[in-house]
């Protein structure tokens, strides 16, 4: 049965999503306080501007521009009527609206200058003269707060221009948006009429000027055919008459007469020429043709034509009766003959009659194209004369036009004078407001609050970039690809009764039986007796101490981890190290080791730190031998291997007091390798304490010798970019990661970067 395909990308998008929305939940539960205190203090802010701010009114006067073309001067009084929407108009209206000349005039009318309203808004200047501000310097800032407190907008698509002031009084508000409209309508009536009648006063003037070029230009036409001999038809459109058109000269209407005669004459003779070839046509043909007769349409030549076809018939008949030889067929054909000649004679007078009428429309056609040449030749002559004479005459014409136009424009400007109209009127005056319009209340407190959640997005934001520590298990394997094992929590020094091994509160000796040494080696004695050591700090041991516990299930995840590793490839030797000291390894690598080992378990731990052997100090007694002894051989292997009795965990410590200058060369020994081969053969897991890998090279020479390691973080101190730089760089170390154990985790804090609930000790309270 084959398997549907998958849907790999859809199942990207959905891990991405899914992603998403747990950082953006993860951001909400680390930073839940800046969350509401940035949006509560934003709205208090907000709360506070309405109750300082004083309540604001705005009154609205609608004005209306009417739909006739705004201009002064029209061509026609146009009656009112709809016309195409311009926006350019319009909005022209608006800019006049808003000009600071329409503003003073209000501020004038109204006395806005000495109302303390506009007065305290002007600023203080302390180089003012004591006397105060002078008139014109109150009118210009009652100006700018008038300016300041006025709106024009416009209607979507319509000629309404709706006009706004805000002020402290609902009744002043109404008032002064009044007084704006009435202002506008006054100024358009002014500037109509200022325009109005200085457009007279110029088309006057010009008027007067063209009427003098006209009349100029009129005579020129008079005196030029006057000195040409040129004379005219006269008639309507006469230049001598005024009206500027030109006129028709005798040699034209001669000429134009002329031409008409010659093409009508020509057309005779062509219609003449025709009848005499067709008649020439019918000459030859037979006499019982009908065409004879159908062409010609002559009654002689009809009648004859009729005789003949009679006479053939009773010949034919006759002839068919008696034979072509009876006198009576002879006779008939005697008659038809003369018939016959009848018709050609008829025929030739008619065509004689036909060629006189071609030759009389022949001589007249020659006669009037001999005249139209000579008259074309005397015309060509009186054509260059009538060059300057056409100048003249369109020159004139010019003149008259423009004095008409500007005769009537003239006429219309002093109509429009009569008339105080404007393109503009009120259709909505403004009415005293009741409710306020500024503070506006919701306005104000939405903006507050978006502003407000808008800055605790970005400091929310900025103090998760700023963080650079490690928080979350994801965020580890992002920044060091490699597996987080678990998340250890925070724990005091003093185990809280109840949860110490055994219910009276006491600590409990481990129910195992005491593991035995291990073997010596060859060669080595049998010790008389085993050493015997406690950790004096409770931490070093908190998870055989506290069983049941998220700190102890932490070290429990690290113990499977190597066991499920150790069945993959062999894993005996683990090192514990960090980056930075005081990351809490050591306390790792003695609770893991004491976990182990309590589990039945046969566990060594190794003091490997060197430079600060932090176990050595933790142990009662103090041990007076340690490992480096034995690798230097001094001592045997069970000389110097202390145990812990309670968990039968075997500890080979260092001294306080070594200190070896060259410890990597140490670590790095053919001793040290040896010494782990031993404890290889007698132990099922051996736990290095390893020192810091920052400020020491002594994990790098101990990396060919250890299986895995167990990279301890502290959780929220230790920067991202420092265990990066020192941990990547390691390719090898890198490689034999058994995983990275974040420590010292804050239980309150971690439940805002992880799911809630996972660490804490609820689980196993409600199961005791």
């Amino acid at each position: 049965m084959s398997r549907p395909p998958v849907d790999h990308e859809a199942g990207e998008a959905s891990g991405s999503m899914s992603a998403l929305i747990e950082q953006l939940t993860g951001l909400a539960r680390r930073q839940y306080r800046v969350f509401v205190i940035v949006p509560a203090a934003a709205l208090a802010i907000g709360l506070l501007y309405l109750l300082l701010t004083p309540a604001q009114y705005t009154a609205t006067t609608t004005l209306l521009i009417d739909s006739t073309t705004l201009r002064v001067l029209q061509n026609q009084l146009q009656p009112q009527g709809d016309v195409p929407l311009d926006t350019l108009q319009v909005g022209s209206q608006v800019e006049i609206l808003a000009s600071r000349k329409l503003g003073l005039d209000v501020v004038r009318g109204l006395r806005l200058a000495d109302d303390p309203e506009f007065a305290a808004s002007s600023s203080w200047n302390p180089f003012a003269s004591s006397a105060g501000p002078s008139p014109e310097d109150r009118e210009q800032h009652a100006l700018d707060a008038f300016l300041a407190h006025r709106s024009i907008s416009r209607a979507e698509k319509t000629y309404a221009l709706n006009i706004s002031y805000t002020s402290k009084s609902p009744a002043k508000a109404a008032k002064i948006a009044n007084a704006i409209a009435e202002a506008y309508v006054d100024d358009q009536l002014g500037a109509k009429y200022q325009t109005v009648t200085r457009a007279g006063v110029w088309l006057q003037d010009r008027i007067n000027e063209l009427r003098s070029k006209a009349t100029a230009a009129d005579r020129a036409v008079l005196e030029f055919k006057e000195k040409n001999k040129i004379v005219d038809l006269g008639g309507a459109g006469s230049t001598a008459a005024g009206a500027g058109t030109f006129s028709r000269l005798i040699g034209e209407q001669q000429l134009y007469e002329l031409n008409s005669q010659l093409a009508t004459a020509r057309g005779a003779t062509s219609e003449a020429k025709a009848r005499l070839d067709r008649i020439e046509q019918v000459r030859k043909m037979d006499v019982s043709e009908g065409a004879v007769a159908d062409t010609l349409k002559n009654d002689v030549i009809t009648r004859l034509r009729n005789q003949f076809v009679d006479l053939s018939t009773r010949e034919a008949n006759i002839s068919g009766r008696y034979g072509a030889d009876h006198a009576a067929a002879a006779n008939l054909r005697d008659q038809m003959e003369e018939i016959r000649r009848n018709i050609s004679a008829e025929l030739g007078r008619i065509a004689g009659s036909y060629r006189s009428d071609y030759e009389i429309a022949r001589a007249r056609e020659e006669s009037l194209e001999r005249a139209l040449a000579a008259l074309v030749s005397e015309g060509q002559i009186t054509n260059r004369d009538r060059l300057g004479l056409a100048e003249l005459e369109s020159s004139a014409k010019v003149y008259h036009t423009l004095f008409d136009n500007f005769l009537q424009r003239y006429m219309e400007a002093i109509q429009q004078q009569s008339f105080p109209i404007t393109d503009a009127r009120i259709i909505s005056p403004a009415v005293a407001p009741t409710k306020k319009s500024k503070p506006v209340t919701s306005l104000v407190l939405a903006i507050s609050l978006s502003l407000g959640i808008m800055a605790s997005i970005g400091i929310a934001s900025l103090r998760e970039a700023m963080d650079g520590v490690f928080r979350t298990a994801r965020q580890t394997e992002q920044q060091l690809r490699a597996r987080c094992i678990c998340i250890i929590p925070q724990v005091s020094a003093v185990t809280a009764p109840g949860l110490m091994r055994g219910n009276g509160g006491a600590p409990e000796t481990s129910t195992l039986p005491a593991l035995p040494a291990p073997a010596p080696g060859p060669g080595e004695p049998v010790p008389a007796q085993e050493r015997r050591f406690a950790f004096s700090d409770p931490l070093k041991r908190r998870a055989v101490e506290d069983p049941i516990s998220v700190f102890t299930e932490a070290f429990r995840a690290i113990k499977v981890s190597a066991w499920l590793q150790a069945n993959v490839r062999q894993t005996k030797v683990i090192g514990v190290t960090s980056t930075l000291p005081a990351e809490g390894k050591s306390t790792v690598a003695a609770n893991l080791a004491t976990l182990m080992a309590d589990a039945g378990r046969r566990v060594v731990l190794i003091d490997a730190d060197l430079r600060n052997p932090t176990l050595a100090r933790s142990l009662s007694p103090r041990p007076q031998a340690g490992w480096l002894d034995v690798i230097s051989g001094k001592l045997d292997l069970t000389a110097v291997t202390g145990r812990e009795p309670t968990t039968g965990l075997a500890l080979l410590p260092l001294l306080l007091t070594e200190a070896p200058v060259h410890s990597d060369e140490v670590l790095a020994s053919q001793g040290f390798r040896d010494l782990l081969e031993r404890l290889r053969q007698s132990y099922d897991y051996i736990i290095v304490d390893l020192p810091p890998l920052a400020p020491v090279v002594d994990v790098r020479a101990t990396v060919p010798a250890i299986d895995s390691f167990v990279f301890v973080v502290e959780w929220g101190a230790t920067s991202v970019k420092t265990v990066r730089r020192h941990l990547l760089p390691e390719t090898e170390l890198h490689d034999r990661l058994l995983g990275v154990v974040l420590n010292k985790a804050n239980p309150r804090l971690l439940e805002r970067f992880e799911q809630p609930g996972i660490y804490r000790n609820g689980y196993y309270m409600r199961g005791a």
